[in-house]
């Protein structure tokens, strides 16, 4: 009889072992689930803020944004050159603005290339397209086959006269004049044993 009280505890102290588990499962899900919730509703942390230049493979100039007026004859380094591009973190759809117009490269329902004010009209969406060539090509989200492009005095030619083959709509993204890649500021070494050993046998100079 003396055995049965010991195991009933020990039934108990399993039961409220599993039943605490449950409830942190429980609670880790919902918690999960309401960061998911408030994640996908929260437009501002689902966007990606990038500046780069566009380098034109028909000028060998770069995309400038002057207001209104849109052409690819910018100077390295031109403060229209500048664009911030912003991105959705889910897809590849993008907007373009000029850094120091603040105007947005939309495209109308003729195909034409124009700055707007607004970025929020979907005439200004983009989706880029990564081409085999390591060029990237633009085409309008709401104009499906029609491509941002530039002939090659760098005017906008018509989205209704572009494909993806042409060159007029092939770009390049580079980074801003005089910025350096994050990843060349580092230099990686692969340490060994061998090499951690041949460091210690190394003869000091100031010993001899």
């Amino acid at each position: 009889m003396s055995g049965l009280p010991s195991r009933f505890l020990y039934v108990c102290l399993n039961f409220l072992v599993l039943y605490f588990q449950l409830q942190e499962a429980h609670q880790s899900s919902a918690d999960f689930r309401f960061y998911i919730e408030n994640h996908t509703r929260d437009d501002v942390s689902r966007k990606q803020v990038r500046i780069y230049q566009l380098y034109s493979r028909t000028t060998g100039k770069h995309v400038q944004i002057l207001g209104k007026k849109i052409n690819a004859n910018g100077d390295d380094g031109g403060k229209y050159a500048l664009l911030v591009v912003e991105t959705e973190s889910f897809g590849s759809q993008v907007r373009i603005k000029g850094k120091e117009s603040g105007y947005y490269i939309c495209m109308n329902r003729n195909g034409k290339i124009v700055g707007k004010p607004n970025g929020s009209n979907p005439e200004c969406v983009f989706v880029e397209e990564f081409l085999e060539n390591n060029y990237t090509a633009l085409m309008s989200a709401k104009y499906k086959g029609w491509y941002l492009g530039f002939n090659r005095k760098g005017r906008p030619k018509k989205g209704s006269r572009t494909t993806q083959t042409q060159q007029e709509v092939h770009f390049m993204k580079r980074d801003p004049k005089g910025k350096v890649d994050p990843q060349e500021e580092f230099r990686f070494t692969t340490v060994t044993k061998r090499t951690r050993r041949a460091r210690r046998l190394r003869p000091n100079p100031k010993t001899n």
